[in-house]
């Protein structure tokens, strides 16, 4: 190449330390490709049919010090009823705009309201007796939601099924209601979030009527609060165990 002996060997060092910078970065590209496990891998094809809906997304958070009184099941026996939960025919979301309950269910055997193997296996373990389920529908057309309450036997429980569905909810999810009034669209965008509450679970499901994935137009975040006003049943039960002051 016509290059003094020194040059070469400055061109042979520069050559050295690219190939291995361009061997690490093939490294880093794998590792990630490891951590940037999806869970839709683990869904297969024979999990997912064509018609099963579940969440393109999902976060979740750990139960509050406020429900530590209802950690454990054996101090909050009573089961939940549809009127306790589901009483409010409509939630607020803003000034025009409603969630109005257009189907409800509480379900005894939880296998009943969900599905995955991994799934239904933890909720056994965690001696699951109820699945409280809401269905509802804007009062503009344009989403549907579903709230999910899981009574569990205890706060362990909960935080570790909210915990595995971190990485396993499209292995396993909850089983939408079915009404004329509102419906997730199969394989649409729909976003999820699980709360654990004592020794309950509750999880909220959105989505828009279109399939479409959310705009800045469209406030999930209110209509996720909106949604989570079920829970006041688990609040009064709080209450109800450590009486109003609290």
């Amino acid at each position: 190449m016509g290059l003094r002996p020194e040059k070469q060997k400055l061109l042979v060092i520069i050559a050295t330390v690219v190939g291995a910078l361009a061997g690490l970065a093939g490294l880093v590209a794998a590792i990630n490709s490891i951590g940037d496990y999806s869970p839709a891998q683990e869904a297969s094809a024979a999990v997912l049919g064509p018609d099963v809906t579940v969440p393109e997304t999902f976060h979740g958070w750990g139960s509050p010090k406020l429900f530590d009184p209802i950690s454990d099941r054996g101090k909050d026996q009573r089961a939940l009823t549809e009127k306790e939960v589901f009483g409010e025919s409509e939630l607020p979301v803003a000034k025009k705009l409603k969630l109005k309950l257009v189907a409800k269910k509480i379900d005894s055997n939880c296998s009943a309201a969900l599905w995955g193997g991994s799934l239904l296996e933890q909720v056994a373990d965690a001696e699951c007796t109820q699945v409280a389920r809401g269905l509802y529908a804007s009062s503009d057309g344009r989403y549907v939601g579903q709230y999910t309450l899981l009574n569990l036997k205890d706060g362990q429980s909960a935080a570790d099924l909210v915990e595995s569905l971190k990485t396993l909810y499209r292995g396993g999810w909850v089983n939408p209601l079915t009404s004329s009034k509102a419906a997730f669209p199969p394989g649409g965008h729909s976003e999820a979030g699980g709360y654990a509450l004592g020794h309950y679970v509750g999880l909220v499901w959105l989505g828009k009527v279109d399939g479409t994935e959310p705009t800045p137009k469209d406030d999930f975040v209110s209509l996720t609060l909106a949604l989570r006003g079920a829970e006041k049943a688990v609040y009064r039960r709080v209450v109800t165990i450590t009486g109003p002051a609290s």
